[in-house]
């Protein structure tokens, strides 16, 4: 064979390579979206504040919130979403086979998850940490559990970080591990194990939720991980990662820009130029997208602007009681720094 020859073959066993990688549906989830008339978002089966389900079925949270956001800027309406509640084993094989369009789910971004598993972190809409709840009492430090039972969840990077914590700090952590979140919560408050750990905005939730008096149980203030939490979409799906991409984006931007909700429709014109690009009244952003130009006037109507989103579900005048943080804009010692939306 020609050096020619050999160097074509090569070229087309590597194209077929390429193709043979892609997921099943790539590039065709927007269009089944739009002719569907629905966006199918997955989210956890019941993280209060986050993503939960009341006695009818009506979902909120602020992994909601987003799916929301995401079907108004596609489909003109932010009720047009499927929710499908998963747990932490379920969440990526759904995502992958095309159960659902969108993982909206409190999932961290990692280099093992964004590059092995054929998946695209779409951003962060909550940079969290792992964190360890305890019984109020004497242990005031997570370098204080030698020896202890902890309760956690398998399929979560919340396990490997405990075992990596425990061996760096010669800890002989015993974890005590459950395969669903209502097991290992509900060991915990039973006092099979002496704490509990997951991601600590998790663990505001839980004891919000779960405990029969939260002042009884106390959230560490040791960190012993980075969780960056986002929406999370197939690769090859470059059409709508753009879009998720860009929807959380817009509403962090808002957010700065001081858009929200009761005043989107009058703001539009206030002679601000970023402004005017943002909501469609100057220029149209959303051709690039795919999408009409009032695309995230739509988002921001529906659910509000980031800020307004972590208040109503998370904020400190909830029950949840999560300072804003790290989550934060940029301008006021936060980490939520939005690419512009020009």
């Amino acid at each position: 064979m020609t050096s020619l020859k050999l160097k074509v073959a090569l070229a087309a066993i590597g194209t077929a390579a390429m193709a043979v990688a892609l997921p099943a549906h790539a590039g065709k989830t927007l269009d089944t979206i739009k002719s569907r008339g629905q966006l199918v978002c997955g989210v956890n089966t019941g993280l209060a504040g986050f993503s939960q389900a009341d006695s009818n079925g009506n979902w909120s949270g602020l992994d909601v919130d987003y799916c929301k956001a995401v079907a108004a800027a596609v489909l003109g309406d932010a009720s047009k979403v499927k929710y499908v509640p998963l747990n932490a084993q379920q969440r990526f094989t759904a995502l992958q086979s095309g159960e659902i369009d969108i993982l909206s789910r409190n999932s961290t971004n990692t280099l093992s998850r964004d590059a092995s598993l054929g998946l695209h972190f779409a951003g962060v809409n909550y940079y969290d940490g792992q964190g360890f709840m305890v019984p109020k009492g004497k242990i005031t430090s997570a370098r204080q559990l030698r020896g202890a039972t902890v309760c956690v969840q398998s399929g979560t990077t919340t396990e490997k970080n405990l075992t990596d914590f425990s061996r760096a700090n010669k800890l002989n952590i015993k974890p005590v591990v459950f395969e669903k979140v209502e097991a290992a919560t509900g060991a915990y408050f039973s006092g099979r194990c002496q704490a509990y750990t997951t991601d600590a905005s998790g663990l505001a939730s839980v004891r919000a939720r779960e405990a029969k008096d939260p002042t009884a149980h106390v959230v560490l203030p040791d960190l012993i991980s980075k969780e960056p939490l986002g929406p999370v979409v197939r690769r090859g799906d470059d059409e709508l990662f753009a879009i998720a991409k860009w929807v959380l984006n817009g509403l962090i931007e808002a957010e700065e820009y001081g858009i929200t909700q009761a005043n989107v429709d009058t703001i539009k014109n206030n002679g601000d130029p970023q402004v005017g690009r943002m909501l469609g009244s100057t220029e149209d952003l959303g051709k690039h997208l795919g999408l009409d130009k009032e695309w995230l006037a739509r988002a921001i109507k529906a659910v509000g602007n980031y800020g307004e989103i972590f208040d109503r579900n998370v904020g400190p005048k909830t029950s949840i009681n999560l300072p804003r943080g790290r989550n934060n804009l940029w301008t006021k010692g936060g980490l939520m720094y939005a690419p512009p939306l020009r």
